[in-house]
């Protein structure tokens, strides 16, 4: 994997740690969080944290015990990418997808491991639920009452560019050691954005190449690296990443697991914005600037600045989707906007 510069990293402020006693101190730092913070040690007592110290074969052991009989997804890349998860040169991703069972995948790990031209190996997001029996229920979330998804990122050293998510994020460290370099949802322009619509993982990506920036193509980076905060994960540790937050994700060990569990504090049946502003893009970018400065108006009365007064006129019950919304009515409006979309 090709080297960062350190001073990169070094002159990055250093994302907060905070102590945890148990999960009610936790509920209380995660309530109506707006920042990232850092909890050492907070997972682990975990099995896959104590096997993963024991060594990375007794790791791999662990989860393959516990495995179920499914193909799992893999994404392969050859040496020269230097672990980096990207696009090549005609902006097709740089890496390949492949099936396999879990030992099968693992043994091809083992083979490598070590290795300075070791090809690149990551297994992302995978439903730890649906791919593995007592995983979940030996490793539990420290969250209460959150009901999150659960998910397994397995690799070798591996760069995943900056980008977002829009839930709430808890990343575990379970085996290896990972940095993370994050950045204020305000960053994304000096981010450099990739398309929106061709990305590695459905979220659109940095392009700055975090192990070597090139401050001629990408000069706002050089502001964006003023806002940035740094952890570096060991065994153990957990990190918040707040909704919409960017982050720039490293595995730094030849073998690597993290956990991570997403959560909307707000209603689980709602929809994607992500999806929202793709279809803006469609219905509303090329419209002459006269119909968007009308229909900005319109977005800001009905969503952005949605007031009971704004609808108070209309009788109760009545109001359709201006509504508050609940599963049933979104059900609805999922099933219009459906029909709309393939008229």
């Amino acid at each position: 994997m090709a080297e960062a510069d350190p001073s990169i990293f070094a002159a990055m402020k250093a994302v907060p740690e905070r102590e945890v006693r148990d999960e009610a101190a936790l509920d209380a730092l995660l309530k109506d969080a707006r920042e990232p913070f850092l909890v050492r040690g907070l997972v682990k007592d975990w099995p896959l944290v104590q096997a993963g110290l024991e060594s990375n074969n007794a790791a791999r052991a662990y989860l393959v015990e516990r495995a179920r009989p499914v193909q799992f997804a893999i994404s392969l890349g050859p040496p020269a990418q230097g672990g980096r998860m990207f696009y090549d040169d005609d902006m097709s991703m740089n890496f390949r997808m492949g099936k396999g069972k879990l030992a099968e995948i693992f043994a091809g790990f083992e083979k490598h491991e070590g290795q300075p031209d070791a090809p690149t190996a990551y297994l992302g997001s995978i439903d730890i639920k649906s791919h593995f029996d007592g995983v979940a229920e030996e490793n539990p979330p420290p969250l209460g009452e959150r009901n999150p998804r659960h998910s397994i990122w397995i690799g070798n050293a591996t760069r995943v560019a900056a980008h977002s998510d829009f839930p709430d994020n808890l990343a575990c460290c379970a085996v290896g050691k990972r940095r993370f370099t994050l950045f204020p949802p305000d960053q994304f322009r000096n981010l450099y954005l990739g398309p929106l619509d061709n990305t590695p993982a459905g979220r659109p990506i940095s392009m700055v190449d975090f192990h070597a920036p090139d401050l001629d193509r990408f000069p706002r980076f050089a502001e964006a690296l003023g806002h940035a905060q740094v952890a570096n994960m060991e065994p153990g540790d957990a990190l918040f990443v707040p909704s919409m937050w960017w982050h720039h994700v490293e595995g730094l060990s030849d073998f690597n697991v993290l956990v991570n569990y997403w959560w909307r504090d707000g209603a689980a049946w709602g929809g994607d914005p992500q999806v929202a502003l793709n279809h803006a893009i469609l219905a509303l970018r090329d419209l002459p600037q006269a119909d968007r400065e009308i229909w900005r108006d319109l977005f800001d009365h009905y969503v952005f600045s949605h007031e009971p007064a704004n609808h108070a006129h209309i009788p109760a019950g009545k109001r359709g989707v201006l509504d508050p919304l609940d599963a049933p009515a979104a059900s609805r409006l999922r099933s219009f906007l459906l029909r709309m979309l393939n008229s």
